[in-house]
């Protein structure tokens, strides 16, 4: 059994690292694959490609867990809405149509990411034992935020037009929880043996909303993981102190911080759940006395808690891999780690 496993089935106190994008462009191996492959749905959907990308950070870096190279937005993708990734812009979508939305099926929405789950297959059979397969999804909340284009760019929401249309919206989150479920389920049955849910877009929910539409849908989903005996880890980016109210509501296996919230007040209001990241992915590419000072707060302020070592949010493209190197090596030797 992995550490990660050990983690959170027992929340026993060991070491354990990983990151999020730790399979991505930061790489120089991995730039080489995206150079000959310029559309990146097609790539996630090329299941030996796929599978090589993840485990491109377990063979440079020796981390325990891998996480399959794919991408939330692949959800949308196999449920006929078009996904487009732009330089220098991010994802595109095209109008949503709701009558297409629910005219989709768990049949066809399985065909489409069949591709998703070869890879996984392939990956488990090249991974060694004793290292954990993660598979993940988004959250309903942060799906619809890109499905719906109520996001264009980081700093415009238009929260009250959004809201217009609530009957639209709660028939989506239903649907939407069915289809994940459908792809937590089909990736534990290629491989996958811990689920991490991402819920990227939470901070944007206003107070009032909240429990409707991010501790709800994600308790929906922890527990039928939870039904399937699948370790679950949860992201709620962006919700700062209502991190307690989550965790008291959702009860996931672990909570993945954000680099917003400060690791003091985490381990007086966290107590019973295993902790996991929340190092700013921009630290790395400061001086490496600044990434190991700002790694040591977070490891002796969580040392004799069960804590998975992580960031609070993905490695960044312009990050220096001799340097996650340099903070693998350090987060493995350093006496106060577990």
């Amino acid at each position: 059994m992995s550490n990660l496993k050990k983690i959170l089935k027992s929340k026993k106190i060991c070491k354990s690292v990983w990151f999020m994008r730790q399979a991505g462009r930061y790489l120089p191996e991995f730039r080489e694959i995206r150079s000959q492959n310029h559309n990146f749905i097609d790539l996630c959907l090329n299941s030996e490609l796929s599978s090589k990308i993840t485990l491109q950070p377990i063979k440079r870096f020796n981390l325990d867990s891998a996480i399959i190279f794919s991408d939330i937005l692949m959800v949308p993708h196999a449920l006929n809405q078009k996904v487009e990734f732009v330089r220098d812009k991010g994802p595109v979508l095209e109008e949503f149509n709701f009558k297409n939305f629910l005219n989709n099926d768990n049949i066809s929405f399985t065909q489409k990411l069949y591709p998703v789950y070869k890879a996984i297959q392939k990956t488990r059979k090249k991974l060694d034992k004793e290292k954990s397969l993660i598979g993940f999804i988004a959250a309903p909340w942060t799906l619809l935020i890109y499905m719906l284009g109520a996001k264009e760019s980081k700093k415009e929401f238009d929260y009250k037009k959004f809201k217009t249309k609530k009957f639209e919206i709660n028939l989506i989150f239903d649907k939407l929880n069915d289809y994940l479920c459908t792809h937590i389920e089909n990736q534990v049955n290629a491989g996958a043996d811990v689920i991490q849910i991402f819920d990227s877009w939470a901070g944007l929910i206003l107070p009032e909303d909240v429990s409707k539409y991010c501790y709800i849908p994600n308790l929906k989903i922890v527990n039928f993981c939870k039904g399937k005996k699948i370790p679950v880890i949860c992201f709620p980016k962006g919700l700062n102190k209502n991190y307690k109210e989550f965790n008291n509501i959702v009860k996931p296996d672990a909570i993945n911080l954000d680099y917003d919230v400060d690791p003091l007040w985490v381990k007086q209001n966290l107590t019973d759940v295993v902790l996991q990241g929340g190092l700013d992915p921009k630290l790395l590419l400061s001086s490496e006395k600044e990434i190991l000072d700002n790694t040591k707060k977070y490891l002796d302020t969580f040392r004799g808690l069960p804590y998975i070592f992580n960031l609070g949010h993905g490695l960044l493209p312009e990050t220096d891999p001799d340097k996650v190197m340099k903070l693998v090596k350090f987060y493995r030797e350093y006496k106060n780690a577990e």
